[in-house]
């Protein structure tokens, strides 16, 4: 049986500058680059934007603190007083407030204390910079 060798690889410039026209991945910075690698088309994110990013997703990685969330922002005007929150999800109102809580420190909603009760408005700010994270870089471009 016949053996046939693969075709000659096309030369390939990384985001090093190498050329290869071997199959063999070209040394970079931090030891080789794939021949296949894409360049990147943005930044990764930095230590302290992942850090960062790790404290809202666990914020908004327990089910009833992403019902809250998702309370909240569909509201009128995008608030909703605490009162308003604990019949839906049957808790009390000190779980729903240590929840609101920890959406509050991870910068998702804002607290305003009025009288007895503390009103919690969305911050879509917050959320659109979650969401580009995660987008394309060509939907990144056009926001």
């Amino acid at each position: 049986m016949a053996t046939t060798s693969p075709p000659a690889a096309l030369p390939v410039t990384e985001m090093t500058g190498v050329t290869s026209t071997s199959g063999d991945c070209p040394p970079g910075p931090a030891g080789p680059i794939a021949v296949c690698c894409t360049p990147l088309a943005r930044a990764p994110l930095s230590a302290e934007e992942a850090d960062r990013l790790v404290a809202v997703l666990k914020a908004i990685a327990v089910p009833t603190r992403l019902r809250l969330l998702s309370m909240i922002y569909a509201r009128d005007g995008g608030e909703a007083c605490v009162c308003e929150l604990t019949e839906p999800l049957g808790l009390t109102q000190p779980t729903i407030s240590h929840h609101l809580k920890v959406l509050v420190d991870a910068g998702l909603i804002t607290r305003d204390k009025r009288g007895v009760w503390a009103y919690y408005r969305a911050v879509p700010e917050a959320l659109a910079a979650l969401a580009t994270v995660f987008a394309p870089p060509s939907a990144r471009a056009e926001a």
